[in-house]
């Protein structure tokens, strides 16, 4: 059984990347104990699931980090990597499926490491308190300052217990102030700070998946629609990492064969006071963005480059919407420029 959650995500939520992503490169890299279910499974990005005949050699097969009954003084706990440092805005601890066999608290710790990863020197800050959590459930925390930048969590729950998943609400930290006026970069990169904000449809893929590193591992990789049945085209609007001109454009729709768009076309705004949500009325307003990239046939299975007078020089945008037509798979999107 999968479980894909039907909670209303709150605020902090809203335009934010999840740092404790293992498709972005999470990991759980220490625990005190993982006797029934090791810690990667509470950083995968997939819902929970549950199959109620599935055992293995130390008992029920859960889908998360749990540990075994605790008979000593103490209390469970992880370290966990994040995908990128980022300024952490809130969490979701979630004990989906876990209802016997849940912590009945938990607390978070955050380091930040310059490099490599915490030793016993190192100085960690709690930015959750000792706090109750129930069984099956999520149970989300907001992080009082979300200032600072982190590389790493130390969860802690109390006395132990599984938890499935550990979602980390932020926005990567990149520092701009090191890229020269010149220097050209992606500035439709994840670790960049790009977002996606908003979209038409995102069946089979979420779009921040076209803003991710590398060229993908398989068609679940990307942002993937459902079959479009009726007029009009998908959709997404990205927030840039920063403020920038575009000079090259690369759409990839590496292993989309069968699903790829028809046509792609990428408009730009300069929205700097935009927020982390688009309105109704200012989603009807993208669609008469200016055209960085006129509508261009695509290929199935194959990296289509843009450059020279292929790309309208529209000066500095601080987000896109690219559209696909009718419908179909983007594996990724990289916007090549400079910094305004």
């Amino acid at each position: 059984m999968l479980e894909t959650s039907t909670v209303v995500l709150p605020d902090f939520a809203a335009g934010a990347v999840n740092l404790a992503s293992a498709r972005l490169g999470a990991t759980g890299i220490f625990s005190t104990d993982e006797f029934f279910a090791p810690l990667s499974r509470m950083l995968n990005d997939d819902p929970a699931s549950f199959d109620p005949d599935l055992y293995d050699d130390n008992g029920k097969y859960m889908d998360g980090w749990e540990s075994r009954r605790k008979r000593v003084p103490g209390h469970d706990y992880a370290v966990i990597r994040l995908a990128m440092p980022g300024r952490i805005f809130g969490f979701d601890v979630d004990t989906r499926f876990f209802t016997g066999n849940y912590p009945p608290h938990c607390s978070i710790e955050a380091a930040h490491v310059e490099s490599g990863d915490p030793t016993d020197a190192t100085v960690w800050t709690e930015v959750v308190t000792k706090s109750p959590l129930g069984a099956s459930a999520q149970h989300f925390f907001k992080n009082a300052d979300a200032s600072k930048v982190w590389t790493h969590l130390r969860l802690h729950i109390y006395p132990d217990g599984g938890v499935a998943r550990l979602r980390v609400y932020g926005a990567a930290h990149f520092d701009w102030s090191k890229v020269g006026a010149s220097e050209e970069i992606d500035l439709a990169y994840i670790f960049h700070g790009a977002k996606s904000l908003a979209w038409s449809d995102a069946h089979y893929g979420h779009p921040d998946k076209i803003l991710s590193p590398g060229r993908g591992t398989n068609m679940g990789d990307g942002w993937e629609t459902k079959r479009r049945r009726g007029p009009g085209h998908d959709w997404a609007i990205i927030r840039l990492g920063h403020p920038g001109v575009i000079n090259r454009v690369l759409i990839d729709t590496h292993f989309y064969k069968g699903n790829y768009p028809d046509t792609c076309e990428l408009l730009g705004a300069y929205l700097p006071e935009a927020g982390d949500t688009f309105s109704e009325a200012e989603i009807a307003a993208s669609e008469q963005w200016k055209p960085i990239l006129t509508r261009q046939k695509m290929q199935m299975d194959a990296e289509h480059f843009y450059e020279g007078d292929q790309v309208q020089k529209i000066g500095p945008v601080t987000h896109v919407r690219i559209a696909m037509h009718p419908d179909g798979g983007v594996m990724r999107l990289r916007l090549f420029g400079t910094k305004a």
